[in-house]
């Protein structure tokens, strides 16, 4: 059984599908009320259930966790995909604005924070887990800028800051909760597909090995 946050995302969902072939059975964890319950439909009632949670909040965090437990009799793992961003996302680096970057280091960065102690504080007391946060390529290298010349895309410098900070959220905690039979684990992908320009894909696929 897996508690995904960013549950009806596009690589939540992905997770999620993923979960269900190979005989799992998933929480879908999302804001998007609507989108999560078709994926549970989709998925089938059975295998999947959607619960409404905010990852800035920690209250309703324990809600999902327990809801979860609650329909499943456990919760073996805990992976977080939520990816909430401001209005202000997307902007160039000289055109960052206070507030906004306050919005999304927290609600990113604090979020992933606070998942994982109430995450943590859950499989303490079900008496093991596994927790997964999701990182990116860009948390561990500096993004190549050429392949987005000629597009209007931006990669944020915040989204460089709070993927590095996960990988650094996952160390510690994988050392906070050694001998508790507690896994604290991170993955970084590549890009992934989503809509991006021709001329971008184009660049970005030049510079793989695959």
């Amino acid at each position: 059984v897996v508690a995904i946050t960013g549950g009806a995302g596009l690589i939540g969902t992905a997770f999620s599908k993923a979960i269900i072939k190979n005989r799992g059975k998933v929480i879908i964890g999302d804001v998007s009320i609507d989108r999560g319950i078709s994926i549970q439909n989709e998925l089938g009632v059975d295998n999947a259930l959607f619960v409404e949670v905010n990852t800035s909040d920690t209250d309703s965090i324990d809600k999902f966790l327990k809801t979860g437990k609650d329909h499943f009799g456990k919760v073996d793992s805990a992976i977080h995909c939520a990816y909430p961003r401001s209005e202000q996302w997307g902007t160039k680096f000289e055109e960052l604005k206070a507030e906004g970057l306050k919005d999304d280091l927290f609600d990113q960065l604090g979020g992933a924070i606070l998942f994982s102690q109430r995450s943590i504080s859950f499989f303490r007391k079900q008496g093991y887990g596994n927790l997964v946060h999701l990182s990116s390529i860009q948390g561990l290298s500096a993004p190549k800028f050429e392949h987005y010349e000629g597009t209007k895309m931006v990669s944020p410098i915040e989204y460089s800051a709070i993927k590095s900070g996960i990988i650094s959220i996952t160390r510690y905690l994988a050392k906070y909760c050694k001998n508790q039979n507690i896994r604290v684990n991170c993955i970084s992908p590549g890009g992934i597909l989503d809509n991006q320009p021709e001329v971008f894909l184009n660049k970005y696929n030049s510079t793989c090995s695959s």
